[in-house]
């Protein structure tokens, strides 16, 4: 009793299976999308609560760091601040494409927009002001980098006066001729370095006036310029008297110097004329005149000499020099004896005028 089954019914049940199944696959493609526009959404929200968080945790790390309290301390805290503008960077990079999530969400008009559009406010909002933050906690730093190196400079200019400062007053000018010489050489390399370092403490008022006001006001770093200038001033005060001073001495050296050397030569006279008798014979007077004649021309250059002596005895006494008395001694003395040489030579010679007189005299009778 079988009997087929009409095909339109086949046909209607394959179609209508057909069509459940379209409108099934549909629906689960809907159901996708949805959970997929979901999914990107709350993924969205969930990366703006971790800026947010990361934000926060910045934001007390910049609240509580301070400037550092020497030039050490500023240069670690500068490198940190170094590496915290690297990570805000790359999370700046991971906000903005945050924020792109966020407008496409908004495109598709999925969702409400004003959750998303009031998270999207309000982490610009923060995030702008953490830059605001960083970029001043930036200048602090470089002030206070900038006002620590000035102040290590400075330290070092002073540290480096007072080095100078006992150098240029010491009260060493040599023993001899040589010595003085030497020290003086190695002062005028000094007062060379001196006159070199002068620029540097001329420019301490420009850098002063290029610190951040709360650095430049302050009355400490104020004083420290006034104690720089003053000791600057002091150094060059006593380089120029130690200057003299070693030229003085030199002086009274190369003095003494040559006074030694024509007391040599008085010494050899006064002894060679004291001994000296005149001769009755003509031809011996003759002899002694011309003696007495090469005697004159070295009495005319030693005589030079002494006068060379006179007068820088004198610019050192008109000087006040401390050792006025012992040098004028010294001249008082050479002068006397100079005088003395003179007083023989004269009486020499006037004794052989008076032979020669008798002589000539004798010859002519």
């Amino acid at each position: 009793g079988y009997q087929p089954c009409d095909p339109q019914i086949i046909c209607n049940r394959v179609n209508h299976v057909q069509t459940c199944l379209e409108e099934l696959e549909e629906l689960a493609a809907k159901r996708r999308k949805e959970l997929e526009d979901s999914r990107q959404l709350w993924t969205f929200f969930q990366e703006m609560e971790e800026a947010e968080a990361w934000i926060r945790e910045k934001e007390k790390i910049l609240a509580a760091k301070s400037c550092g309290r020497d030039l050490s301390s500023v240069l670690t805290l500068t490198n940190k601040h170094k590496t915290m503008l690297g990570e805000l960077g790359n999370r700046r990079a991971l906000l903005h494409q945050t924020m792109k999530k966020g407008e496409k969400i908004l495109a598709k008009k999925s969702f409400s927009s004003v959750g998303i559009q009031e998270k999207m406010r309000e982490v610009c909002l923060r995030w702008k002001k953490l830059e605001e933050i960083t970029g001043l906690h930036q200048q602090r730093l470089e002030d206070a980098l900038n006002f620590f190196q000035f102040s290590a400079e400075t330290d070092d200019l002073v540290a480096w006066l007072q080095d100078i400062y006992r150098i240029v007053s010491s009260d060493d000018f040599g023993h001899d001729d040589y010595s003085s010489q030497a020290l003086l050489r190695k002062h005028r390399a000094v007062v060379d370095e001196v006159e070199k370092h002068r620029a540097a403490v001329l420019a301490l008022r420009k850098q002063l006036a290029l610190l951040a006001p709360d650095h430049r006001q302050g009355v400490d770093i104020q004083i420290r310029v006034v104690e720089v200038e003053q000791l600057y001033g002091e150094v060059a005060e006593v380089a120029v008297l130690r200057t003299q001073w070693l030229q003085d001495a030199l002086a009274v050296y190369r003095m003494f110097s040559e006074v030694h050397a024509c007391e040599v030569w008085v010494d050899e006279k006064e002894q060679w004329l004291e001994k000296m008798e005149v001769p009755e014979e003509l031809d011996e007077v003759e002899v002694v005149q011309h003696r007495f004649e090469s005697l004159d021309q070295e009495m005319n250059s030693v005589m030079g000499r002494i006068l060379d002596v006179n007068q820088v005895v004198q610019q050192l006494v008109d000087g006040g020099h401390p050792s006025s008395d012992e040098v004028r001694s010294c001249q008082d003395h050479l002068n006397s004896r100079w005088n003395r040489v003179v007083e023989l030579v004269e009486n020499k010679k006037s004794q052989l005028s008076s032979v020669l007189k008798i002589q000539n005299f004798l010859l002519e009778c």
